[in-house]
């Protein structure tokens, strides 16, 4: 029998290297939504080579998209927590809210 490809690798590892990428741009939650989705999928995956490891070919792809999201979303959490703790330090949403206002009134 021919061995087959895990359906959700090649989504998987690009929402793993998406998430990774996003980490820095959308305070964490980017990050975390797309490597949540992507660990979703790698489970799924696994529990399919589990029922029948001959019949699967790319799991050391599989295994690589679930590092990458795991390294994903802990750097996501991470920038979260310094994010909502930036903004603490300035002293609440409100704070944080004047001084975007003030800056976006300067550059008109």
């Amino acid at each position: 029998m021919e061995q087959q490809k895990l359906p959700n690798v090649t989504i998987a590892i690009v929402l793993a290297i998406l998430s990774f990428i996003c980490c820095c741009f959308s305070a964490g939650a980017g990050a975390i939504l797309l490597s949540g989705i992507a660990l979703y999928l790698t489970k799924k995956d696994e529990g399919l080579y589990k029922l029948n490891p001959e019949n699967y070919s790319n799991y050391s792809t599989l295994k690589t998209a679930k590092i990458v999201a795991i390294i994903g979303l802990v750097i996501g959490v991470i920038s979260l927590i310094w994010t909502i703790f930036s903004i603490l330090q300035m002293g609440g949403w409100d704070e944080y809210m004047e001084k975007v206002q003030e800056m976006m009134e300067q550059w008109q």
